[in-house]
């Protein structure tokens, strides 16, 4: 089993409680759903920075809303498992990453 990092870019933001309650319970069903899997559930990500040797260059390209870890037998199976993810109903993206152990 490896880790895979979720990388959720997209999607829509609640603007209304009722809209914000949806969405956590969605949230709450999936991980729910992946049992097991869920290494870190994750968190939504705010402003950024993009760094390079020569210094902080404005706010990253990347256009990340948020991330998780799962656990998969592979990419493959670590891909199908986000079939379901909320963030695809908002019209998001998820790329996955496998993580390498060097420790």
């Amino acid at each position: 089993m490896a880790n895979y990092l979720l990388a959720y870019t997209g999607g829509g933001m609640a603007q209304t409680d009722a809209e914000r309650e949806a969405a956590m319970t969605a949230w709450g069903a999936w991980f729910e759903e992946l049992g097991p899997a869920v290494v870190q559930h994750g968190n939504p990500v705010g402003a950024s920075t993009s760094v390079t040797a020569s210094g902080s260059n404005g706010a990253a390209a990347s256009g990340l809303t948020g991330f998780s870890v799962i656990s998969a037998e592979n990419l493959d199976a670590a891909a199908a498992l986000v079939a379901k993810c909320p963030v695809l109903q908002g019209g998001g993206k998820v790329d996955v990453y496998e993580t390498i152990e060097v420790m």
